[in-house]
C-alpha cells in the first residue's frame, strides 16, 4: 500500500479511536471497570500470595503481584470492556453505519479497540513502576520479554473480545459471556495463582490457555528464568491463538443487531 493510501487510513483510524475514547469517558461504569478494577483487584490475592513458598521457585511477592496486575489489565481494561463496547456499538447500529463509509472492517475494529488497548498499556506501565517501587519487585531481568508479553496480551485480549461479542446478544449479557474466559484465565493462566506452584501435569494444560503465553513472558521477563526454548514455545502459542482469534472474528463477527 502506498504512502498516499496509508495517510487517509491513518486519519480515519485516529478519528474512530478519538470518538470511541470520548464515548468511553461518558460511560462511568465502563470507565470504572477499565481504570480501577485492574489496579485494585491484585491486592485481593495478596493474602494468598504471602502464604506461598515463592523463594524456592525464584519468585517474590512483588513479581507475582505485578504479573497479576498486568494480567488483570488484560482482562478488565481490555477484554471485558471491549466485549461490552463492541456489543453496544453493534446494537446501536454504529458499526453498520461505519461499514457504509470509507473505513474497512479492520479499521473499524482497530479504531474501536485502540482506546481500551491504550488504557491497558498505560495501566501495565503504572503497575510495573508501582510494584517495582512499593513491593520490591525490582526491574525486569529481560525487559524485552516483558514488553513482548504485554503487547501479545493486549492484542489477543482485543481479538478475543471481538470474538466474544459475536456470540453476545445484548450489552446486559456481555458480562456473563465474558466470565468463562475471565475465570479460566485468572485461575489457570498464572494471574491469581503462579504457574510455578501448580502440579506439573496441570501446568502443561494451563500453558495452552489463550493468555497463558503472555503471562508467562511477562513473568519470565521479570525473573529471567525462561530458556530460549520456553520463550519460543510461549511466542508460538501466543501467535497461534492470535491468528485463530482473528480468523474466527473474520468468520463470525456480526455487524448488525442479533434478532
Amino acid at each position: 500500500m502506498s504512502t498516499l493510501a496509508l495517510a487517509p487510513a491513518g486519519r480515519r483510524l485516529r478519528a474512530l479511536a478519538r470518538a470511541e475514547l470520548t464515548l468511553l469517558g461518558r460511560n462511568r461504569g465502563a470507565l470504572v471497570t477499565a481504570l480501577l478494577v485492574p489496579l485494585t483487584l491484585p491486592f485481593s490475592v495478596r493474602p494468598a500470595v504471602d502464604r506461598m513458598d515463592l523463594k524456592a521457585r525464584g519468585l517474590n511477592a512483588g513479581t507475582v503481584m505485578v504479573t497479576a496486575a498486568i494480567g488483570f489489565a488484560f482482562l478488565f481494561a481490555v477484554y471485558t470492556s471491549l466485549v461490552s463496547t463492541c456489543v453496544a456499538r453493534r446494537e446501536e447500529l454504529v458499526l453498520k453505519r461505519l461499514r457504509t463509509g470509507e473505513p474497512g472492517d479492520a479499521e473499524i475494529l482497530t479504531g474501536t479497540a485502540l482506546p481500551a488497548v491504550c488504557v491497558g498499556l498505560a495501566q501495565s506501565v503504572v503497575v510495573s513502576v508501582g510494584c517495582a517501587v512499593l513491593l520490591d519487585a525490582g526491574a525486569p531481568e529481560a525487559p524485552c520479554l516483558t514488553v513482548l508479553g504485554v503487547l501479545a496480551g493486549l492484542v489477543l485480549s482485543a481479538a478475543l473480545a471481538a470474538l466474544t461479542a459475536a456470540f453476545t446478544r445484548t450489552v446486559e449479557s456481555a458480562q456473563v459471556t465474558a466470565l468463562p474466559l475471565v475465570f479460566v484465565s485468572m485461575l489457570g493462566s498464572g494471574m491469581a495463582v503462579p504457574a510455578e506452584v501448580l502440579p506439573d501435569r496441570l501446568v502443561s494444560v494451563c500453558e495452552l490457555l489463550p493468555l497463558s503465553p503472555a503471562i508467562r513472558l511477562v513473568r519470565g521477563g521479570w525473573t529471567g528464568q525462561l530458556s530460549a526454548y520456553e520463550v519460543l514455545g510461549a511466542v508460538a502459542t501466543a501467535v497461534a491463538w492470535t491468528l485463530l482469534a482473528v480468523f474466527a472474528v473474520r468468520r463470525w463477527f456480526r455487524w448488525e443487531p442479533r434478532r
